[in-house]
């Protein structure tokens, strides 16, 4: 059910941003709104308590979101809230995100290494991605893991690309111990 609720708010989200030519604009704030509610889990807790009365969370919603976004994404808040449909709220912001990042041609790119990267590098990495991709911009995000021991992994949706030491390791150790000796 949650699946649902999540493409049927998130999809008619942005066909209103498609049609109100305002995609970039929705995408900011619903990147703010996602990024508050991740720092104010308390936020969450209490318009999902179910003492708090219907109304009154309606007014606490107004109170801290109707003057800083737009009528389109408040007005998506109070219709799942109205619809008892709130716990949702992150998974729709994120389907959107999503939709209007594919539309827009961004990608999402994950890059762990074993050791953190320079400028240079990440710039290097980046273009690279921007080469191989039908993306027009990547959105970059940089880990550090010292157990992958060199190389690097690579995770664009759900395609991963992993030259990373540690794997190799892992697969000649793999190939030696199915090697039957007589």
């Amino acid at each position: 059910m949650a699946k649902l609720v999540e493409k049927v708010y998130g999809e008619a989200l942005f066909e209103l941003a498609i049609e109100e030519g305002r995609t970039k604009e929705l995408l900011n704030e619903a990147t703010e709104i996602r990024q508050a509610l991740s720092d104010n889990p308390d936020f969450e807790k209490l318009m999902l308590n179910p003492a708090v009365p219907g109304e009154e969370k309606e007014k606490i919603l107004a109170a801290v979101w109707q003057e800083r976004i737009g009528s389109e994404i408040f007005g998506t808040m109070r219709l799942l809230l109205k619809k008892e449909h709130y716990k949702q709220l992150p998974l729709v912001l994120d389907y959107f995100i999503a939709r209007v990042k594919d539309a827009e041609k961004i990608g999402i790119a994950y890059v762990t290494t074993a050791v953190a990267l320079s400028e240079a590098q990440c710039a290097k990495v980046e273009k690279r991605l921007l080469e191989t991709t039908a993306y027009q911009s990547v959105e970059m995000h940089y880990e550090v893991d010292p157990a992958l021991i060199g190389g690097m992994v690579i995770r664009i949706g759900d395609r991963v690309v992993d030259s990373s030491i540690r794997t190799k390791l892992e697969n000649i150790s793999r190939q030696l111990y199915q090697i039957k000796l007589q």
